[in-house]
């Protein structure tokens, strides 16, 4: 009767661990969605600084105006995301840049992207 009733509390820890390890490990990533606050189209790049190492998430996105794409980030040990981003504009006539880093994202932030600066050309 000993041995049946230690298998059960074996077992029955085993699973327990298996629960709580499923909990911790089962919410690591974060969706979020990246905005264009406006009218243009701009090309966008995202990178998950969390992940190791950082990964581009989005690469050379096309969003148009007023519109959003979803993404999914690697949650740090706090449960917040942290991005870079860069981004342009598609058109030739009046080219912008812009770029940003966002830190302590939650499941479901709006990354606000946009072009607001004139785009330096850097050597490599």
């Amino acid at each position: 009767m000993r041995s049946v009733s230690n298998q059960a509390i074996k077992s029955l820890g085993f699973a327990l661990m298996l629960l709580g390890a499923t909990t911790s490990f089962g919410d690591d990533t974060l969706g979020v969605r990246v905005y264009n606050d406006s009218a243009d189209e701009i090309v966008v790049t995202l990178y998950d600084m969390n992940a190791t190492p950082p990964q581009p998430v989005l690469v050379r996105q096309m969003i148009y105006g007023f519109a959003w794409s979803p993404a999914s980030l690697t949650a740090g040990r706090d449960g917040k995301g942290h991005v870079k981003w860069r981004a342009e504009t598609t058109g030739s006539s009046f080219h912008r840049c812009g770029h940003r880093e966002k830190r302590k994202l939650t499941s479901d932030a709006i990354i606000r992207v946009f072009t607001d600066s004139r785009c330096v050309n850097s050597a490599p």
